[in-house]
């Protein structure tokens, strides 16, 4: 095997290529709406990275990430708003001075400062998963009521969002103008965004890599497959689990933060049901146990809802669960899957294994034979 065919070398190959298509080729060719847009869909890439991980390596069909990506969000908004009510010489957002608030509620006031909100992002949405995870797992609950609960989690924290008229109710956070010193309004800063969100992407993808292929990759790919034999060979299955969730929380709370400035509005509207069923829908589309599948599904439903909105605005709708249903019925690995199908198939020595090719066809990757 030569070194430039060697998997080494074709995934540091993989990475050049994308950093030359993020930080060369978009920026040159896309006008500065449509990389602001191509941005705010590289926010759902990396919530999508995650979901990746929890559910297409570790069996948790997770319906309840918009909690994580809105406390994240949110979290980036309260500090964003305060900053500029700041440089205005005002104790309170505009929102507020509406509603005829003449001074900050408690705890809006530790998010004036840039390391606390920045804390915040990184640690509440990992923290919240961290305890949720561990009534969830430790309880041994999974399957279908762990998809309910996730999603009945998403639905309740839109709803508080909703009661909640200190942090903008059912309007949301928006009008930003700044950004950490940084004017929004300026294409630059605007461009500094999208570059931000492309990095973080990448990070992403190399944290999830490293996981995957690891010692603990096989081992959340066994407790998906074989959870009673990896609890019987002394591991703990709800420990294997919470490391997925909460990595995945992790990831979806940073990409809530990015949403913000890149996009000027968060609202309940962006964190509840409908927007966690996105999240998944282009996972699954995209092929949720491969390492690219997520993300590249995640960029291409929402590049396909943006652009067939534009002409059928009130089709989307039907056209994406079309697509969902085609996807789930007839290709249950995703299009990542389809193509390593297609690709095993045309191989003489693959042909020559019939399990490699069923494995293919009914979900990536092979189980782990536990011993």
């Amino acid at each position: 095997m030569s070194v430039l065919t060697s998997p080494k070398a074709r995934v540091w190959g993989g990475f050049a290529l994308a950093a030359v298509l993020l930080f060369g080729v978009a920026p040159a060719v896309l006008s500065d709406f449509r990389l602001g847009l191509l941005g705010k869909f590289l926010c759902f890439a990396i919530v999508a990275a995650g979901i990746g991980l929890a559910w297409g390596r570790g069996g948790m069909l997770t319906l309840g990430q918009g909690v994580f990506f809105g406390i994240g969000a949110y979290a980036m908004a309260m500090h964003l708003k305060v900053a500029d009510a700041q440089l205005k010489g005002q104790d309170v957002p505009d929102f507020m001075q509406i509603a005829g608030a003449t001074e900050l509620p408690g705890y809006w006031r530790p998010f004036a400062s840039p390391a606390v909100a920045i804390v915040a992002i990184l640690v509440l949405p990992a923290l919240v998963a961290f305890l949720l995870g561990i009534g969830v797992f430790k309880r041994r609950v999974k399957g279908a009521y762990f998809a309910i609960l996730s999603q009945a989690l998403a639905a309740a924290f839109a709803i508080l969002l909703v009661g909640q008229q200190t942090i903008g109710g059912s309007n949301g956070l928006n009008r930003f103008r700044t950004f950490f010193g940084f004017t929004l309004a300026d294409p630059a800063n605007k461009r500094m965004l999208f570059f931000i969100a492309a990095a973080v992407l990448l990070l992403s993808v190399a944290l999830i890599r490293q996981l995957m292929n690891s010692r603990y990759g096989e081992l959340l790919v066994a407790v998906r497959d074989q959870e009673e034999r990896v609890r019987f060979l002394g591991y703990d299955p709800a420990t294997i689990k919470l490391v997925a969730y909460v990595v995945a929380a992790f990831l979806a709370g940073i990409a809530g933060a990015l949403f913000v400035p890149i996009v000027g509005i968060i609202s309940p509207a962006d964190v509840g049901i409908v927007p966690s069923l996105a999240f998944l829908i282009g996972v699954a589309i995209g092929g949720r146990a491969t390492l690219l599948g997520p993300v590249l599904g995640a960029i291409g439903v929402a590049w396909a809802q943006s652009a067939f909105s534009e002409s059928f605005p009130s089709g989307w709708i039907y056209a994406q669960g079309l697509l969902f249903v085609v996807v789930v019925g007839f290709f249950p690995a995703g299009i990542a899957g389809l193509v390593t199908l297609v690709r095993r198939r045309r191989s003489p020595s693959a042909a020559a294994e019939p399990g490699v090719a069923a494995s293919a066809a009914a979900d990536v990757p092979e189980p782990v034979k536990v011993p």
